[in-house]
C-alpha cells in the first residue's frame, strides 16, 4: 500500500528526485534521489514520515539496506530512539554473520547481517529507497528470520509499479506491512 502522505509532502518529494536518462545503461530512466537528500526540507519529511511508520509497525530495530536504505534509515533509528543494523553486500562486515543470496537479472548476490544484531523480540522494519524487482528486500527477511527476528514492516521511498517486486514479495511478508511514500 501507500503510506499516507499529505499531497504536499509527497509533491515536496517528488519535485526533488531527479529523472537522469540512459543511467547506467542506456534504456533505463535513474530516479536520483541525491537532490532530496541535499534538501533538509525535504529529507527531514521523507524522516518524519518513515518515523511515523517506525512506530505504527512497533518496530524496536531498524534495518537499512545497501548502500542508499543506509542513508535513509539511520536518521530513522535515531529519531524512533531504536537500534539501526545495517544489511550489506557479502564479505563487507567482520565476524560471525547470517548470508543469504537471491537472484539478480543475470546471476546471484549475498546480502550479510551480524548474526548478533537482530534476535527474539525483535520487532524489525526493513528501509530501502526503491523497491525494484524484489530481491534484496526478500532476502533481507530471510536473515531477519533466520537470526530470530519478526518482521514488522518494510518501508520504502518509492516503488517502481512496472516492476514485480511488490508481487515478488508478497508472500515473503507473511502478512507484514509493505509501504511505499510514492509509486511511479
Amino acid at each position: 500500500m501507500t503510506a499516507q502522505l499529505s499531497d504536499d509532502v509527497r509533491a515536496l518529494l517528488l519535485s526533488r528526485i531527479k529523472d537522469v536518462a540512459d543511467y547506467p545503461k542506456p534504456g533505463v530512466m535513474f530516479k536520483d534521489i541525491t537532490p532530496l537528500l541535499a534538501d533538509p526540507e525535504a529529507f527531514g519529511a521523507l524522516t518524519g514520515a518513515l518515523v511515523e511508520l517506525a512506530g505504527q509497525y512497533g518496530a524496536t530495530k531498524i534495518v537499512g539496506l545497501e548502500a542508499r536504505g543506509f542513508i535513509l534509515a539511520a536518521p530513522v533509528a535515531v529519531q524512533a530512539g531504536i537500534g539501526f543494523v545495517p544489511v550489506r553486500k557479502a564479505g563487507k562486515l567482520p565476524g560471525a554473520t547470517l548470508a543469504q543470496s537471491y537472484e539478480l537479472e543475470y546471476g546471484t548476490a549475498e546480502i550479510e547481517v551480524h548474526a548478533e544484531d537482530l534476535s527474539a523480540g525483535d520487532r524489525v522494519m526493513v528501509i530501502d529507497d526503491v523497491l525494484a524487482t524484489g530481491g534484496t528486500a526478500e532476502a533481507s527477511l530471510s536473515l531477519i528470520r533466520r537470526a530470530g527476528a519478526e518482521v514488522a514492516g518494510v518501508a520504502v521511498l518509492m516503488e517502481l509499479s512496472f516492476l514485480p517486486g511488490r508481487a515478488k514479495l508478497a508472500g515473503s511478508l507473511a502478512g507484514a506491512p509493505l509501504d511505499a511514500l510514492i509509486v511511479v
